[in-house]
């Protein structure tokens, strides 16, 4: 019985003895609770850190690698760039001003990309035994970049439609203008060296017909009855190829005036039905009645150049769509290189090489593409003119696309009241199918109701433009 009693005497002490226990067991809990507290926020404090260094690593290279592809800054300017990006932004989330260190910057001309290494050594708020009054958070990113160069054809729709409509109170040749101008003018911003210009624009104003300016040697005139292809080479000069005064070309022919979808050059050389070799020289058909008073202008980088051409459009005539295509193909294909050169109007497109160029090409129009030369080879005898121009179109723009042409589409006022529901629906079907398709990050087809909306067209288009030359 005796250990019973010892028991419950030390029990009974113990709770004689309780507040003072209880003040040493509180103690213990409460240094536990404060170490537990704040060693998570210490965690935190790391946690947000990183996330805001990153956060900023990302803009800084990001930055940088958008600024190597538009030709504001050279690879030599890279370092100072993400530098200056990083003090100008290190007080993001909990970071302090001027802590965070580039620690290394890689720019990889093989595999065109910026990598950037930097670190910041963070303070706790709660400086524990284990962790030390400070901790260093890294962080690393990669961006890629591109030195592709950028060739762009506008194709823009001069009709008769788009002229200055006082009645509804709309200026659509004006819209195109200044929408039109802006874009060339953003797009060759990206250009600084004059003499090796990275961004390059071609025009082609079309209504029935496109005048070919400078180009005209390359146009073959037909007359009523005689041949759908130029004499051959041989050919004595008496009967030599005529240049029209109106410098206006359609369509190209094959040997039996089917539409040539090709992009081949006016030097390729091709045989006729008699097996006599002939140059392939695009058409003017003899039924063409209005030239557009604006010629085309193949690639350039002269600002001036372009803007003097947009500022001359007049809009007359009716929608010669494939036809428009087929000069946009030209002003971008290689196998023209050596024609736009022998005329004087520069050095001509590069060859095709995704990794080295991105070409890019905009069809915008207002309505139903309406007029066409040349039927396609196959193509039913009771198709019309409207269905061949289509058909034409959605041909030539299969074969860029084949090329690696990346196509945007405009339709500018597509629910004008005078057209019927049916000819906006192929106005709206055959953009489409030029276009390219769509991605979660590039819209390629664009309806514009209002001369905004239209220069909101070009500039996402121009935004867009960017973003391509960065896609691998």
């Amino acid at each position: 019985m005796r250990h019973f009693g010892g028991l419950v005497h030390a029990v009974g002490g113990f709770a004689a003895d309780r507040s003072g226990n209880f003040a040493v067991l509180l103690g213990m809990v409460a240094s536990v609770l404060a170490l537990g507290v704040g060693f998570a926020v210490n965690v935190s404090q790391l946690y947000n850190a990183k996330s805001s260094l990153q956060g900023v690593v990302d803009a800084a290279v990001t930055s940088t690698a958008r600024d190597l592809t538009t030709g504001v800054i050279k690879e030599a300017d890279a370092n100072t760039s993400v530098q200056t990006f990083l003090n100008a932004n290190s007080q993001a989330g909990i970071l302090s001003a001027d802590r965070i260190v580039l620690d290394k910057l890689t720019v990889d001309r093989t595999a065109n990309t910026v990598q950037a290494d930097v670190h910041v050594d963070v303070g706790f708020y709660f400086p524990l035994f284990s962790m030390g009054d400070m901790q260093r958070v890294t962080a690393s990113t990669t961006a890629l970049y591109s030195d592709r160069q950028i060739e762009v054809a506008m194709m823009l729709d001069v009709t008769g439609s788009m002229a200055a409509n006082w009645y509804r109170k709309t200026d659509k040749i004006g819209d195109l203008q200044d929408a039109a101008s802006k874009a060339v003018s953003d797009l060759l911003r990206w250009n600084r060296d004059e003499n090796n210009p990275r961004v390059r624009v071609a025009i082609v104003p079309y209504a029935e017909a496109v005048n070919t300016g400078g180009l005209a040697g390359t146009v073959f005139v037909e007359t009523e009855r005689g041949s759908k292809v130029p004499p051959p080479i041989d050919a004595p000069v008496s009967v030599s190829l005529t240049l029209a005064a109106d410098k206006c070309a359609t369509e190209r022919k094959d040997k039996d005036g089917y539409a040539d979808y090709s992009p081949d050059g006016p030097y390729t050389r091709r045989l006729d039905n008699k097996g006599k070799t002939y140059l392939a020289k695009v058409n003017r058909d003899y039924r063409v009645e209005i030239c557009p008073s604006a010629a085309l202008v193949p690639l350039t980088a002269d600002e001036q150049k372009l803007l003097k051409t947009i500022t001359d459009f007049r809009a007359k005539g009716v929608t010669a769509g494939g036809i428009a295509a087929q000069w946009g193909y030209y002003m971008l294909s290689p196998s023209w290189r050596s024609a736009i050169a022998d005329a004087g109007l520069g050095a001509g497109p590069a060859n095709f090489d995704s990794r080295r160029v991105a070409k890019v090409a905009i069809l915008m129009t207002d309505g139903q593409f309406n007029t066409a030369f040349a039927k396609g080879r196959g193509a039913p005898t009771s198709q019309s003119q409207g269905q061949t121009s289509r058909a034409n179109a959605e041909n030539i723009c299969s074969n860029m696309k084949r090329d690696g042409i990346e196509i945007f589409t405009i339709g500018f006022d597509l629910n004008d009241p005078t057209m019927t529901v049916n000819e906006r629906d192929q106005a709206k079907s055959v953009l489409k199918n030029c276009s390219t398709a769509d991605t979660s990050s590039l819209k390629h087809y664009y309806e514009a109701a209002t001369g905004a909306e239209l220069a909101d067209a070009f500039d996402e288009i121009t935004r867009n433009i960017e973003k391509l030359t960065i896609k691998r």
